[in-house]
């Protein structure tokens, strides 16, 4: 909704009923949303590690820098990165009993 705001077009408006000078317009706020004035906390990139800046990555740029920052975390070798390393849990889940994916536990049946 923020976006409609910014690019003055009805919040209520579908998607395909755009013209292209909106779909323009609605581009141009995702790209830029600084000159906006969208606050910061709004953005899905905050203080990047490389640059220290705060952006809005879209599409293959938001999972190039998912990919790159996973990648990043097994590089060092810390907790979390080691969990992905191994395909276990990373956010703290319990995974004694749940994530098992598909290895039978427990007592077989008798014939």
């Amino acid at each position: 909704m923020l976006i409609c705001k910014k690019a003055d077009i009805a919040h209520n408006r579908r998607a395909g009923t755009l013209n292209p000078d909106e779909i323009t317009r609605v581009v141009t706020v995702m790209q830029n949303p600084s000159s906006f004035k969208i606050p910061d906390w709004f953005l899905n990139r905050k203080k990047d590690i490389v640059t220290g800046k705060t952006s809005h990555l879209v599409s293959n740029a938001w999972e190039q820098k998912g990919r790159e920052d996973i990648e990043r975390l097994k590089k060092m070798k810390c907790h979390r990165g080691l969990r992905h390393m191994w395909g276990l849990r990373v956010r703290g889940q319990h995974t004694k009993t749940t994530g098992r994916r598909g290895r039978t536990v427990g007592v077989s049946k008798k014939k």
